[in-house]
């Protein structure tokens, strides 16, 4: 008789029921939604804002045909939504990671029985790609709603004349921030499933795998990737600076050297993070339950890392552009010999709390991110805290390890930004200011100080307790919903 080989297997994401669109309800993909829906929706207000913005100069006599305006404006339109979808696409690519680790052994069973790798990552990208065409019609819909009622209450508000403001603002370019967020997530699902070709059939005796630090250490061509773009980065932002000492254009560079440096730092997050980590994990003490917490978030430095980098990204950003527009205004008041210029610090001021709100979206998306990973990590880690359950841990043990956990994360997150925010601001307004000359002998190149406002940083610390509290309620209240014996059995 001859032996029967496995047909080969198309993967399909397993589940108790509901047909081929059942993965949408599984644990991260409602979050993920709502990523591409606040990037997409983010993007498509933005651009009518700056539509209809560009349509208020036209009608002002003076200001109609100034195409300075107008460039800034598209400028900074690009530059924010650009960095809103890049936030998105690292938090939406971490959540696929996440995943995926949790689908280890459903992968590896469809392995054994004749799947191949490349078919199943195929999978998690469509579905990545669902994720992101879902999300980006919600945003399409909801931005385009909402900054068609925004401008016509401020129209008739402010008592203006214009015609047809709804066909000067709803026009084809509001489908472009859908169309790449879409895209962007569909590429981050396939950068976040790359571990499914590397899980064997014999991992399906196991559960979650998520690399250890061997693990990490092994991965010379991700650590080498890190590193170069890191100096590439670094270089730039140096280059930056010195090209600003002669020309404001320095700023490009040094916005380009920024972007290089930190996805270095994103690609090697599993190597920079634990030492932090490690670092933050001190200030909890000694006890068992504090302990536990900083073991679980060093144990798997990638998972840990992949929590950590969606807030380290949104506390740099908001700090970087803080830190700037201070550094900014305290240079203008320094070529005033001391003197506060009341007229120029009140539109620094202003265009400061603008580009606060819109960066603040950036942090918001991280934050979903941030929630998004925690749950998908208690989900995924049932087996153990059923186990500590039956070694005697209490319920309200495992609400404090997984809320402690949530904050290891986040201040080490924090400490992290902050740092990062401050290095970037400062190159950011040296390289625009460095050529400008200054009194008293009003000579360049000029050396610009750093400034960080005390609000700002106050407010992060503030917003990082409260995104600290909101992120671990939902893992604590599935954590202490686990049975030891229902845990253990699955």
């Amino acid at each position: 008789m001859t032996a029967l080989a496995p047909a080969p297997v198309r993967d399909r994401a397993p589940s108790s029921g509901g047909g081929r669109w059942a993965w949408l309800r599984e644990p991260g993909m409602g979050a993920s939604i709502l990523v591409s829906a606040l990037s997409s929706g983010f993007g498509v207000v933005l651009w009518a804002v700056t539509a209809f913005v560009a349509l208020l100069l036209r009608s002002n006599p003076y200001l109609g045909d100034s195409e300075m305006l107008a460039l800034a404006l598209g400028v900074v339109t690009v530059v924010v939504v650009g960095l809103a979808v890049y936030v998105a696409a690292i938090v939406t690519a971490n959540t696929f990671a996440t995943v995926v680790a949790g689908r280890t052994r459903r992968i590896a069973l469809l392995r054994l029985i004749g799947a191949s790798a490349r078919s199943q990552r195929r999978e998690v990208a469509r579905q990545g790609l669902t994720v992101g065409v879902l999300g980006s019609v919600i945003g399409l819909l909801g931005g385009t709603a909402l900054a068609l009622v925004g401008a016509e209450t401020f129209v008739r508000v402010q008592g203006l004349t214009l015609e047809n403001v709804a066909g000067q603002i709803v026009v084809p370019v509001l489908l472009l921030p859908p169309l790449v967020v879409a895209l962007t997530t569909w590429a981050a699902a396939w950068v976040g499933s790359r571990r499914v070709l590397t899980v064997t059939p014999l991992q399906a005796l196991g559960d979650t795998v998520e690399s250890s630090h061997e693990q990490l250490a092994r991965r010379t061509g991700r650590t080498v990737a890190a590193v170069v773009l890191f100096i590439l980065g670094v270089a730039l932002l140096a280059l930056g600076v010195v090209v600003g000492l002669v020309n404001p254009v320095g700023v490009a560079v040094g916005f380009f050297g920024g972007l290089a440096s930190f996805t270095g730092l994103i690609l090697g997050s599993g190597v920079v993070m634990p030492p932090v980590l490690r670092l933050v994990g001190r200030m909890f003490g000694r006890s068992a339950t504090a302990r536990l917490a900083a073991e679980n978030a060093l144990r798997y430095p990638e998972r840990s890392s992949r929590m950590a980098i969606g807030v380290v990204m949104g506390v740099t950003l908001v700090t970087m552009f803080a830190v700037a527009l201070e550094s900014v205004k305290a240079f203008v008041v320094a070529s005033a010999d001391g003197e506060p210029v009341a007229d120029i610090t009140q539109i620094l001021d202003t265009f400061s709390a603008i580009m606060m709100g819109l960066v603040a979206v950036s942090a918001v998306i991280a934050g979903v991110g941030l929630v998004n990973l925690l749950t998908l990590g208690v989900v995924q880690r049932r087996r153990e805290l059923g186990l500590l359950r039956a070694l005697g841990v209490s319920n309200a043990q495992v609400r404090t390890m997984v809320l402690l956990e949530a904050a290891h994360i986040t201040i080490a997150a924090v400490a992290s930004g902050l740092v990062l925010g401050i290095a970037y601001g400062w190159v950011g307004a040296q390289s625009l200011l460095g050529s400008v000359a200054m009194p008293p002998n009003w000579t360049s190149p000029t050396l610009v100080l750093p400034a960080v406002p005390l609000g700002p940083v106050l407010a992060i610390v503030a917003a990082t307790v409260v995104l600290t509290l909101v992120a671990a309620v939902v893992p604590t209240r599935l954590a202490t919903r686990v049975t030891p014996v229902s845990a253990l059995a699955g």
